[in-house]
């Protein structure tokens, strides 16, 4: 067992429910002992046990939330700020 200590892009994710999304994304996964959320710099760091799971799994993870989270065009009537 050795403990790592990756950092993630969460650069397109800056919204509440995104930003939880991604905590629960990543405490989903086995192995995972540890998330801090830096919002300033837009990254995760992840400390991750690395025989149960890896790098790759915690970006697809994230990259499974920026997915969902994508943004609305600005003419759709589902985007929040239609109206601004």
């Amino acid at each position: 067992m050795a403990i790592k200590t990756a950092q993630v892009s969460i650069e397109n994710i800056d919204d509440a429910n995104g930003l939880d999304s991604v905590m629960t994304a990543l405490k989903n996964i086995s192995g995972v002992t540890d998330i801090e959320l830096d919002t300033v710099s837009h990254t995760a760091h992840v400390r991750y046990d690395d025989t149960d799971t890896s790098i790759h799994a915690l970006t697809a993870a994230i990259s499974m939330v920026d997915y969902v989270t994508q943004p609305f065009p600005i003419d759709a009537p589902q985007n929040p700020h239609y109206h601004d």
